[in-house]
């Protein structure tokens, strides 16, 4: 196994995957995510806090493909190492973006520094590019096969 590969392995725990969750709008969506970093110990809440202040502020920018949604923040102190959380959307909820919407899978990313978030993407980057990803990470049974598929791009 490559080094991204375990990175993601690393990264993202048994407590930081939540399957088939109810949200009733973006803003919980984000707060659902962030609730996984928390709960993993990587995050505190002021960093959820500040994913949906970002979400308030800037609007749909995390909803980067067709039902895909990942939320962070600026790096900060409420972070205290890099932290990765998943979460499939019993129904998918809309962020406001034009054509990506609506999200039915939330990815929450939690960095150090600028580079740590950076760093993250680019852990996720082949993951995210496997044909039908979204619709198979909504699907997966449970978290070890939510790694196989984000495996399958390393």
């Amino acid at each position: 196994m490559n080094a991204p590969a375990q990175t993601l392995r690393a990264l993202l725990t048994p407590e930081s995957v939540a399957l088939g969750v109810d949200a009733k709008d973006a803003e919980e969506a984000i707060r659902r995510a962030g609730e996984l970093l928390v709960a993993s110990g990587n995050a505190k809440e002021a960093y959820v806090d500040a994913m949906v202040d970002a979400y308030r502020s800037l609007g749909p920018y995390m909803v980067i493909a067709p039902g895909l949604a990942m939320p962070h923040a600026r790096p900060s102190g409420s972070v205290t190492r890099p932290c990765i959380s998943l979460l499939t959307l019993a129904e998918p909820v809309a962020f406001g973006h034009p054509t990506n919407d609506p999200a039915s899978v939330v990815i929450a990313l939690g960095g150090t520094t600028d580079e740590g978030h950076l760093e993250l993407l680019q852990a996720l980057a082949s993951a995210l590019a496997i044909p039908n990803v979204v619709k198979r990470l909504h699907d997966a049974e449970d978290y070890e096969n939510v790694l196989e598929i984000l495996e399958e791009g390393e």
